[in-house]
């Protein structure tokens, strides 16, 4: 049920943009216990002009191959999962595509497990009707 947005700057082959999204989606299957097929990912380039960061916000340096994944799921998981979660993003992508650590930016954003419909108009995991 996660929802994977990416976003990074314009000109990256699409062998890149690729595993990104494999990785996310490993690292999602192995902290999150996400089921096989539950892949929905989203991949948004920006041009340079439309692309802006804080180059050292935390005393951390990324710099221009910075990747921003913004990762929508349901409001389960303790905070241990999600740590688990940062580190094997940051794990997966150093491998394949090899992004730096510092360059792996990502953000988690938890809703009700009722705020989704995956089709047909229906409400999947929320409360059944009364």
């Amino acid at each position: 049920m996660p929802l994977i947005r990416i976003s990074l700057r314009a000109g990256t082959p699409p062998a890149y943009r690729t595993a990104l999204v494999e990785g996310v989606y490993a690292a999602l299957r192995e902290t999150f216990a996400v089921p096989e097929g539950d892949r929905f990912a989203l991949i948004h380039e920006h041009e340079t002009a439309n692309f802006h960061y804080g180059p050292d916000y935390l005393g951390i340096h990324r710099g221009d191959e910075l990747v921003i994944i913004q990762i929508t799921a349901n409001a389960t998981r303790t905070t241990a999962q999600k740590r688990a979660l940062y580190a094997a993003i940051a794990r997966n992508l150093g491998r394949e595509p090899g992004v730096k650590p510092a360059d792996v930016l990502v953000n988690l954003v938890e809703v009700a497990p009722e705020s989704w419909s995956f089709g047909d108009g229906l409400m999947q995991y929320g409360p059944p009707d009364s």
